[in-house]
């Protein structure tokens, strides 16, 4: 009977040891470390992966140069496709991007309706080895007919969410707090972990905030102003806003961040914070982005970066 027991209790040191090491998850403490050292070891810290990323509509004489330089993915519904899209662009949900982004040959350029959701495929993309582009605007900035959803939040009456609200400030932003990391519970190697979370957060979808729950309950946020400082002296801020830009792993502003509260960055349009807020998903905070940004908030006070409904309409196919 002994001899049996030791028997078994080599059989079971034997199996437990020849476990590969990658299939025990890491602590949470060395999961966002190995994480994010891969990733500014391959030169995919944020300030990597929103330098280049935005492209404008062309002008109507060089539409097919512009489209022949793309691989072009349509992540808006099936039925808007079908109603009008760029001419070859092939239709996919965000939660499958990578997959259609298998059959590319050239820089992917990602479209939706406003260019907030398509930069949370171009974060994705990116981290995943890929070039791409978000299109500036969307399809809102491809013609007047399919601008809806521009035109129905910015503009003198639509945009204007923070002139008079309490919440708009002129004040100095609120002193900036180095908080602890985010903690992550992930199996594999820097590679492995990064893709598991980009799967992350696609699979979650879009993560936005309407800007009047920000501005009416500032504090069930942390928000993020991200602004030059010279725009925020010139225009004010929500309050309780910080301004932590640029914000990276490597610089160690990324510890400014609080991964203990929702963290709500809003920008001009609501395309910069989206790549943003995509970001901070895939690395282990809880974060949304501001909707339409502050064309969404003070449009008529802005004097720059004020979305424009298209006056030349650009082709489509159906």
């Amino acid at each position: 009977m002994k001899k049996l027991l030791v028997l078994l209790f080599a059989s079971l040191f034997i199996v437990t040891s020849c476990k590969k090491v990658e299939d025990d998850p890491i602590s949470s403490t060395s999961s966002y470390k190995t994480m994010t050292t891969y990733m500014v070891d391959n030169d995919m810290d944020l300030p990597k992966i929103i330098t280049d990323w935005i492209v404008a509509p062309p002008a109507l004489a060089d539409v097919q140069t512009f489209i022949d330089g793309y691989d072009i993915i349509d992540i808006r519904g099936a039925a808007d496709y079908a109603n009008g899209h760029i001419d070859g662009a092939v239709n996919s949900p965000l939660a499958d991007i990578l997959t259609a982004a298998g059959n590319t040959t050239k820089p992917i350029l990602v479209v939706c309706y406003t260019g907030q959701s398509a930069a949370h495929g171009v974060v994705a993309l990116k981290l995943s080895g890929y070039q791409a582009k978000v299109l500036k605007w969307g399809m809102s900035g491809w013609r007047a007919d399919l601008a809806a959803k521009w035109q129905g939040n910015s503009g003198p009456t639509n945009g204007v969410a923070a002139i008079g609200h309490a919440s708009w400030v002129t004040t100095a932003t609120a002193p900036v707090v180095s908080y602890g990391d985010p903690e992550l519970s992930l199996s594999g190697d820097g590679a492995a972990m990064l893709k598991t979370r980009v799967s992350y957060m696609l699979t979650n979808g879009f993560k936005g905030v309407a800007n009047v729950d920000v501005l009416n309950t500032p504090s069930n946020y942390q928000i993020n102003n991200f602004w030059d400082q010279v725009d925020v002296d010139h225009y004010g801020h929500i309050t309780e806003a910080n301004r932590v830009k640029p914000l990276s792993i490597a610089n160690g502003e990324m510890k400014n961040m609080n991964p203990k509260k929702q963290i709500a960055t809003y920008c001009w349009t609501g395309q910069t914070s989206s790549m943003v807020t995509a970001y901070l998903n895939v690395i282990g905070y809880d974060a949304v982005s501001v909707a339409y940004g502050t064309n969404g908030m003070i449009w008529t006070e802005l004097q720059t970066h004020q979305y424009v409904t298209p006056t030349v309409d650009l082709p489509v196919a159906k």
